[in-house]
Formats: structure tokens, sequence, C-alpha cells
């Protein structure tokens, strides 16, 4: 299962904001998008998910262009998690992870047994079967998060794109979700690929991290390969310290800012 970037250019209304990017998703494992803010993450999210048309290259999904694919049939093979998901007024949780069957659920079908089957599995997997009637929107943070993770892998997808999903998250959900992950990585043979701003969250969870910089891809390799001081510095503008820790993941400690703030004086 081959997702490839190939000297991609992406936009909105003929603007660039990703520019001649290559890149192959490695499959089965976990791969960390990293940057500064507006660098390009979540518009090449929307390119490999097929949401955002290519201005020019090409996106590619088993040698095939993602917009050759029906968009159902495509729906079968990459799930796309947007960075802020909203939940319809009034629906509970069991109702939103039938969401994710839809692809399979033609026109005059409604769902089958084995679409309930899937959405209980997918449920359970991610620990909200106990919420299944609860209103999505009375849910904490946390809470929300795992359920709309349940819709997409009730989707069943082999490729599961996620847009900072610990964004708004306190520390412990943070941890839930990307464990959630890892997990599902390990156990479904599911390839994630998603953005993250904590890069040691980044460096202990990802097999492969890219890193972007003004829509382009300026780094890419395992955590250790990739993270160290003089990328922090360069892409990220901090002055860092990277140490290795006791299983050979990099962990960056910011020391100061490389960007002096003019007001009075330099701050």
């Amino acid at each position: 299962m081959s997702l490839i970037a190939e000297q991609v250019c992406l936009g909105y209304d003929g603007r660039a904001i990703v520019e001649q990017l290559s890149v192959q998703i490695c499959p089965h494992g976990i791969t960390a998008l990293i940057g500064p803010n507006g660098c390009g993450k979540s518009t090449l999210l929307k390119g490999l998910a097929g949401l955002l048309k290519p201005i020019d290259g090409r996106v590619s999904l088993r040698g095939e262009s993602l917009h050759s694919w029906a968009r159902n049939k495509l729906a079968l093979e990459v799930a796309m998690l947007p960075q802020k998901p909203l939940a319809p007024e009034g629906v509970c949780v069991r109702e939103l992870v039938e969401y994710g069957r839809f692809p399979y659920q033609g026109l005059l079908r409604g769902a089958s047994a084995e679409d309930r089957e899937v959405v209980a599995w997918a449920m359970e997997q991610t620990g909200v079967a106990n919420l299944a009637d609860k209103q999505v929107q009375a849910l904490s943070g946390g809470q929300q998060q795992r359920v709309w993770i349940a819709m997409a892998i009730a989707q069943q997808s082999s490729i599961l794109l996620l847009d900072e999903p610990t964004t708004f998250l306190d520390w412990g959900h943070q941890l839930e979700v990307l464990e959630l992950l890892a997990r599902l990585n390990k156990e479904q043979q599911l390839t994630v690929v998603m953005s993250l701003h904590d890069l040691n969250q980044a460096a202990q969870f990802a097999d492969r991290i890219l890193v972007m910089e003004k829509g382009q891809l300026v780094e890419h390799g395992s955590p250790a390969e990739v993270i160290d001081s003089q990328m922090l510095a360069r892409v990220f503008s901090v002055n860092a310290q990277v140490s290795e820790q006791a299983d050979g993941k990099p962990y960056s400690q910011a020391l100061s800012s490389m960007k002096a703030i003019q007001r009075t004086g330099v701050e």
C-alpha cells in the first residue's frame, strides 16, 4: 500500500502553500509531520487524503492518482480526521461512529449486521463503548477525540491521516490519544500519518518524522536522524538542548528563542 506525493504543489485559489514536495508514506508505520505554524502541514494532509487537488504534480495510491479514484472507493483506503471536526447537534456517540460505515452502504441499503459489529468493535477499541448513548457534545475533549477516532477506524481504511489530534487536550488526554493510535498501528497494522506540535511526543511515538518549512520538506528520517539542535535552530528558531534517552529516542529541551522581540529594546 503506497501513498506517494511526487513533486506536488498544493494550495488554494491558485496560491501555492506546498511546493515541489515529494514523499512516500511508510506503510504500517507511524509518520509525524512537524514544522512551524503555517508551514503547510494541514495542506499536505488534505492533499494526501485526496481532499485537495494538486496544482501541479500528483498524489497516488497503488500507482493511481487519487483523483482517478471514486470517492467511496478511496474512503475504503484512506480516512482523514481534521483538526476541528464538528459533530451534528444532538448526535450520540454510536450514531457518530456509524458515519464511518457510510462508504460501505449504498443509497438503498441501511446499516447491516456487519456494520453494527464493526461500530461496536471500534467503540470497544477506543474505550467509548460505555458512552454509546451519550451525546457527543456532552463529552470531555479527550472523550470526543476518542469518539472521532472510533468513527475513523470504523471506516476500516488502511491509512489514517490526523491533523493535530492532540490539539486542545490536556497532557494526560494527549498521551491517551497517542497511545491509542500506537496500539491501533501495532495491532491492526494501521498506517498513521499525523501532524503534531510537541516534538518530544513526535519522537516518542513516530517511526518516521517529516519536517516542513515554508511549504517544503526539509528533513525526513527516524526521530534520532532528524531531531537535533541544528534543525531546531534552523526550522523553529529555538536554541535547544537535545539528549538521547535510554530507548535511543531524542528528547528536546528549549533553552531560549533565537528571535529577538523589538519593543523598547531586546527582550
